[in-house]
């Protein structure tokens, strides 16, 4: 096996390893803001290495696909993880008790977004 090679089984392994994990917080943890973390952050990076990984066999003008499809992930997964935690507040799916800074009610309060 050559370098490349190696270099691209750790990065894929590493991915899909973060994915596991993630998949395995999304199940495990108890409520509905801890998911929203285990939805976005392992599960990002595990993508990132994913296209990373397959990125090194690929010769260059190919790899830029997966660098977009990489930004739009990065982009995207945060801006989504604040909307869907957003939305549990308000809809009361998050228990209130449980936070320890809640900087949300105090804006709902003041009438602002």
């Amino acid at each position: 096996m050559s370098t490349a090679d190696w270099i691209s089984a750790v990065l894929l392994i590493s991915g899909a390893l973060f994915c596991v994990i993630g998949a395995w917080g999304m199940v495990r943890l108890p409520d509905t803001l801890s998911r929203l973390q285990a939805a976005t952050k392992p599960q990002t990076l595990g993508l990132l290495l994913i296209l990373a990984g397959v990125a090194v066999r690929l010769e260059p003008q190919y790899a830029v696909g997966l660098l977009v499809a990489g930004l739009f992930q990065v982009i995207t997964a945060p801006v989504l993880s604040q909307l869907f935690g957003r939305a549990a507040y308000r809809t009361g799916a998050v228990d209130r008790s449980t936070l320890v800074v809640d900087e949300l009610s105090e804006r709902l309060r003041a009438g602002r977004k």
